[in-house]
């Protein structure tokens, strides 16, 4: 049988199925990364070997002191948070850091995983780290408990696609309350499903029965008499998918109303001048005509 999703609640009280990471998987991450540090730490050390005679004694060792809290806080903090939890090592092993409630890791959480994974892991050589994700549950270490995260895998085994809603059972999924079915009982409707045609049709109507009970005792309304449990479950997993799907899906943004910009009118141009006709001057008489005043 499959490994059951751990759960993780959303903000929105929505129910994930994820696959936690392995121990032996976050410790090869974690050597990838340690290994990067490393090197990226001793080319620090070999320029400040070079520049060091070039400045006094206080000097190099505050230079020295910056880089190496760069180099073992701000490398954890900086790529994580700038590709949304995943460091070098986290990329090559399929891993990502999120919150506990699902959502993106964010700055305070990389920043505080950084400041205890300096302890932890380089002061006392992973030794809490592992006994820390040994004891939990969601296999956190101390680091992840003060930030509230968790690691999870992002090549866990692909679930089988959800079925599809019964049509005449579509208005009843539609008024289900869901919050009290847990992800093991959804796991183990939908791996029945999967493997319901290869059954026995004795053994197959049997597993229905018992899991279609389980599942209808967590749920409610119930389903409507004489439903056969096939179709319960096929209805119940694809309500839940569903539901899911559009409660992750981001909402889409509002659109504008449209705007009309306003344009002043055009200025009224002045009228043209009129042309000022020059007085012509009468010739002066040649008779000795005066013309009366």
């Amino acid at each position: 049988m499959m490994p059951v999703p751990e759960t993780v609640v959303t903000g929105d009280a929505v129910v994930l199925d994820v696959q936690i990471a392995q121990l032996p998987v976050r410790a090869v991450s974690s050597l990838i990364d340690i290994c990067v540090v490393t090197i990226v730490y001793l080319i620090g050390m070999m320029l400040w070997v070079a520049t060091v005679v070039q400045f006094d004694e206080a000097l190099s060792a505050a230079v020295m002191i910056i880089f190496t809290v760069l180099a073992l806080v701000g490398y954890p903090v900086i790529i994580e948070t700038a590709t949304r939890g995943r460091s070098i090592g986290k990329m090559v092993m399929g891993l990502r850091v999120v919150s506990d409630d699902g959502g993106p890791e964010r700055f305070r959480q990389a920043l505080f995983r950084a400041l205890a994974g300096f302890v932890e892991i380089w002061t006392l050589f992973g030794g809490p780290a592992v006994i820390c994700s040994l004891a939990s549950a969601q296999g956190k270490r101390i680091g992840d408990i003060f930030a509230g995260t968790v690691v999870i895998s992002e090549r866990g085994p692909k679930l089988a696609p959800p079925p599809v809603m019964p049509p005449a059972l579509a208005w009843w999924a539609a008024s289900l309350e869901l919050s009290g079915l847990g992800p093991e009982q959804a796991e183990l409707a939908r791996q029945f499903l999967s493997r319901a045609p290869q059954l026995d049709p004795d053994i197959r109507d049997q597993m229905a029965y018992r899991i279609a009970s389980e599942v209808v005792a967590r749920i409610s309304p119930p389903p409507p008499p004489g439903t056969p449990p096939q179709y319960v479950l096929a209805a119940v997993l694809a309500e839940r998918h569903r539901r899911e799907l559009a409660r992750l899906r981001p909402a889409a943004p509002p659109v504008p109303a449209p705007t009309y910009g306003y344009y002043p009118p055009a200025p009224i141009p002045p009228p043209p001048a009129s042309p000022v006709v020059p007085a012509v001057a009468e010739p002066a008489r040649t008779d000795g005509f005066v013309p009366p005043g």
